[in-house]
């Protein structure tokens, strides 16, 4: 294969969505899957030409001591049907930020996808990584391009959140449909149980939390969000599938590994039954 040339005129940079967008490949190449190919719950739609396509929630980010943290549930839905019960929906976009999605699952999936190329691209391009502020714009471009798509039911409405070497701290992003983005302070929540899972976090959260005490949050707000919301997934004790969570530090990208999620949510069951509450 013969690599693109370019006139210095023509030439993207370190634009890699223009570089395609030259080349005339298709930015996503799923939005013209049938149905039941693309994750939700809270989106505006649900449909698209009367095909249902899957969705997904609830993803929440919040800030502590050290970075930030991000989970996500597991489940995707197909109208009033369970899709997928492990679906993927919070992913590292470098070494230090993480993007979580909501919304229209194989739209979603692509954007991401599209958006880890970007910021190699751009680093490799340029020889720097892309500043904090800089990703955030660069996804909100993402999601402004999406926009004819999301008014015809396939909304994707991402959480960015990262650690910024700069002022060494943790920083959330949230965002529109039509690629609006803004900066939260300390927390935030999207999809279709977002409004529960805030409201968990609004009434715990206090500033400089250590880590262990930000994942327990996490995981409490994602559980309370499934209470109440049907497109939002629970633990799945029998088959051993549990909201995704994972940290952004100075030390990068950082998984919570399964068995410190699954002890958790253990210990937040018993400790709800000990209260004499249902768990």
């Amino acid at each position: 294969m013969t690599l693109p040339l370019f006139s210095t005129t023509e030439d993207p940079g370190p634009d890699f969505a223009g570089l395609i967008r030259r080349l005339q490949v298709p930015l996503h190449p799923t939005m013209g899957m049938p149905s039941g190919g693309a994750a939700s719950g809270g989106m505006p739609g649900g449909s698209a030409g009367g095909a249902e396509f899957r969705h997904g929630t609830t993803v929440v980010a919040l800030r502590f001591a050290d970075g930030i943290v991000m989970a996500g549930d597991r489940r995707a839905t197909e109208g009033h049907a369970i899709a997928h019960r492990a679906m993927q929906k919070v992913f590292p976009a470098d070494r230090y930020s993480a993007v979580a999605i909501a919304g229209a699952a194989g739209p979603a999936v692509e954007m991401v996808r599209l958006f880890q190329t970007q910021l190699e691209h751009y680093e490799k391009v340029e020889g720097v990584v892309l500043s904090l502020e800089g990703k955030a714009n660069q996804l909100s471009q993402m999601v402004r391009e999406h926009l004819p798509l999301a008014m015809q039911g396939l909304a994707v409405v991402p959480l960015f959140a990262g650690y910024d070497v700069t002022r060494g701290t943790g920083r959330i992003f949230t965002y529109d449909v039509t690629g609006g983005h803004y900066e939260e302070t300390e927390h935030n929540a999207t999809g279709s149980g977002g409004r529960d899972a805030r409201t968990t976090i609004k009434l715990g959260y206090r500033a400089d939390m250590a880590r262990d005490e930000a994942v327990e949050l996490a995981i409490e707000a994602l559980y309370e969000a499934a209470d109440e919301d049907s497109a939002t997934g629970g633990p799945d004790l029998i088959r051993g599938i549990y909201p995704l969570v994972a940290t952004v530090t100075a030390e990068g990208f950082e998984a919570v590994p399964e068995d410190e999620v699954a002890e958790r949510f253990a210990s937040l069951i018993e400790r709800r039954r000990s209260e004499g509450r249902q768990p």
